[in-house]
């Protein structure tokens, strides 16, 4: 038998406060990618920039994968 769906006002204060939490770390962690993206020079993103816009927008996965795998560290420059 299915679970009826929980309302937000069946939810209790602690289980809204970490709803909200949650909530918050997911959209800091996809604007933190999105701002990273945005500022990246294209040599340093692993494939098209637009494509990796596309999959930050998928929740949690997207922002981890754009770390993990979607940017490409830049060799250090020696100092003159």
């Amino acid at each position: 038998m299915a679970q009826k769906k929980k309302k937000w006002s069946d939810l209790t204060s602690g289980q809204r406060t970490a709803v909200i939490v949650v909530g918050c770390v997911q959209l800091s962690l996809a604007a933190a990618a999105w701002t990273d993206l945005a500022r990246r020079p294209a040599e340093e993103v692993a494939g098209s920039k637009a494509k990796w816009a596309a999959i930050i927008a998928i929740n949690w996965v997207g922002p981890i994968a754009y770390f993990t795998r979607g940017r490409r560290i830049a060799p250090e420059q020696p100092l003159s």
